[in-house]
């Protein structure tokens, strides 16, 4: 029995009072501006001497890039916990457009400071880097040092940066307007209501085939009323994306997000290889379904349907109780954190109108808090969302100790610890099932899980790759995206369901984040990669937290090829380990099958 009630709507006053009206918010902007300042005029006035005599000099400046990058990440969060918490805030859109302005500010300013360490000899480099303030940043720095000399020069990527406000970002802030915009008719209970994106998401997981058809009927219509508009938006942001690329002599796509996610594409290209090869389980997973729901096929309104006669909803009490309960038993770290989480309203969950789709964590590195977004209607896959950011929040939690240079983890080890939190959640919820029902139930959304890391994702990288290949020759027409979207949802889904989503480019924020390229294979890799993890906490049981957190902490500081090396001892590059992940994702499809058989 639930001794605290907790809240669905999180606390951002904390942080600044009075939303967007903040002045708070204005005078923290004006700080963050005057730092960026100050670290751009040392940047130009420093001068190295390319001697070991420059270690006081460069620590200096990896505190203030500290201090500095700390503001940048306050503002960055804010707004956009503003920004997602109601769609019609048109003062958060200016404040979006202010912090995209200093960041890009600031991003100028690294260019040079970057530059500036590509001026030291290899010797007087690994020199300075054996000081103890600089050793522990060693990879990062390392690494910045070589992204640098890959790219073009201090002006070129400093007037790139400039233009990349108003051009780059202001498109990407062109896609959350038109999103903002979109209201989609509902008719319940013989009233029509305007639902939110988000809103209206959630529909597709009802247990009426009516309800679920009639809403894609009217998603799809929302979202090709907006699609000429959608499509112009995808086009310019990597039409922008591609020039950047040629003038630097870039000419594979996946460059930057590999290196972003500082992973060797063997690696990458070894993951789709081996899930490529091994998907037909989950085409018998999807035929299985669509004959539980008395279908031919399902469609692609189908998919998040429930199985059984009714809804399995939850309150967000008893969500919140039950993560609290699951992750108890991984470990007393992560179960302390997620209650802070829940009783210090780090959470906004509240099913209301006017909020943005999906869900995120973001982190307030000030305060040393996180917060996490998303709309919960009591589904069995709004419990695993909301596991899902605790991990992240986890993640953050774990490294809060850590220089903020070696807390940059990238997206896909991200997905790692986010994903690690789903799997203990779901996992658990099967084998505590009091009914066959309700394991059925609950084993259902873990493997659609899976359907939805080794098909949708794959689906989304089939079509980015192919797009990106075709806008290096121009523009691509809206027909073309769709066209585009349909064949690899075709490929990606084995050709197993009755009708596809072609608009989904366009209803999918992932397509249209500046921060990110490719925002899809990274979800991919940490949910494989978390298997592995979460195959050896099963071996070593509640002792193994400590080891993880250990694994949490080298995200940041290392490839993941070495961070696999190191705490799993295993090679990325080679088939091995992907294979053992996948048959993870496949022995629940078997005992789901299993539980069907003559149903």
């Amino acid at each position: 029995m639930a001794t605290t009630t907790y809240s669905e709507v999180w606390d951002l006053d904390i942080f600044f009072k009075n939303g967007s009206a903040s002045e708070e918010f204005t005078k923290h902007l004006q700080v963050t501006n005057d730092f960026i300042q100050k670290f751009n005029h040392q940047v130009q006035e420093w001068r190295p001497t390319n001697t070991p005599s420059d270690y006081n000099q460069l620590t200096d400046f990896l505190d203030l890039f500290q201090q500095v990058a700390k503001k940048l990440r306050q503002a960055g969060a804010f707004v956009s916990c503003l920004q997602a918490q109601n769609t019609e805030d048109k003062k958060a859109g200016d404040l979006r457009a202010k912090t995209t302005e200093l960041s890009a500010s600031f991003q100028s300013a690294l260019t040079g400071f970057d530059q500036k360490l590509t001026t030291y000899d290899q010797t007087v480099w690994e020199e300075l880097l054996l000081n103890d303030h600089i050793k522990e940043l060693s990879f990062v720095l390392n690494e910045r040092r070589t992204h640098a000399l890959e790219k073009l020069s201090q002006k070129e990527e400093s007037t790139i940066n400039a233009l990349g406000v108003d051009g780059y970002h202001g498109w990407g802030q062109m896609y959350d307007l038109i999103v903002g915009s979109i209201q989609i008719p509902f008719e319940q209970d013989g009233k029509e209501q305007l639902l939110s994106v988000g809103q209206a998401a959630n529909k597709f997981s009802s247990s009426n085939p009516k309800v679920r058809k009639d809403m894609f009927t009217q998603w799809e219509k929302a979202w090709g009323e907006k699609a000429d508009y959608l499509s112009e938006t995808l086009n310019h942001l990597a039409g922008f994306r591609l020039n950047v690329y040629k003038l630097r002599g870039w000419e594979d796509v996946l460059k930057e997000p590999l290196q972003m996610n500082r992973m060797k594409k063997e690696t990458l290209e070894m993951m789709w290889k081996v899930i490529s090869e091994n998907k037909q389980p989950l085409v018998k997973f999807l035929n299985r379904k669509a004959k539980s729901l008395g279908l031919e096929k399902l469609s692609w309104y189908d998919l998040d349907a429930p199985l059984g006669k009714s809804e399995s909803k939850v309150s967000y009490q008893e969500g919140a109780d039950f993560i609290l309960e699951h992750f108890s038993r991984f470990g007393e770290e992560m179960t302390s954190f997620a209650k802070m989480a829940f009783e210090d309203k780090w959470i906004e969950a509240e099913d209301r109108p006017g909020k943005m789709p999906g869900g995120f964590h973001t982190y307030f590195p000030e305060n040393s808090q996180s917060r996490i977004f998303m709309t919960f209607s009591g589904s069995p896959s709004n419990v695993s969302t909301l596991a899902h950011e605790l991990g992240h929040g986890f993640h953050t939690y774990a490294m809060r100790d850590l220089h903020l240079l070696n807390r940059n983890y990238a997206m896909n080890v991200a997905e790692t610890a986010s994903t690690f939190a789903e799997m203990i959640v779901a996992d658990a919820a099967v084998k505590n099932a009091t009914s066959e029902e309700e394991k059925l139930a609950l084993l259902e959304d873990k493997v659609q899980r899976s359907v939805a890391l080794l098909m949708n994702i794959h689906a989304r990288f089939l079509f980015e790759t192919r797009f990106y290949e075709e806008r290096k020759q121009g523009i691509v027409s809206t027909d073309r995206l769709n066209e585009l979207m349909l064949e690899a949802q075709k490929e990606a889904y084995g050709n197993a369901l009755e009708d596809y989503h072609p608009t989904f480019w366009a209803s999918k924020l992932h397509f249209f984040i500046t921060g990110v390229p490719f925002y899809n294979f990274p979800y991919t890799f940490g949910y494989l990669f978390s298997l592995g993890i979460y195959a050896r906490a099963l071996e070593e049981g509640k002792g193994y937290e400590e080891k993880y957190i250990a694994l949490l902490k080298d995200t940041a500081r290392m490839s993941v090829e070495e961070l696999a090396m190191k705490h799993l001892n295993v090679d990325l590059t080679q088939p091995e380990f992907w294979e053992k992940a996948v048959k993870l994702c496949m022995d629940d499809v078997e005992e789901f099958l299993a539980l069907t058989e003559g149903k």
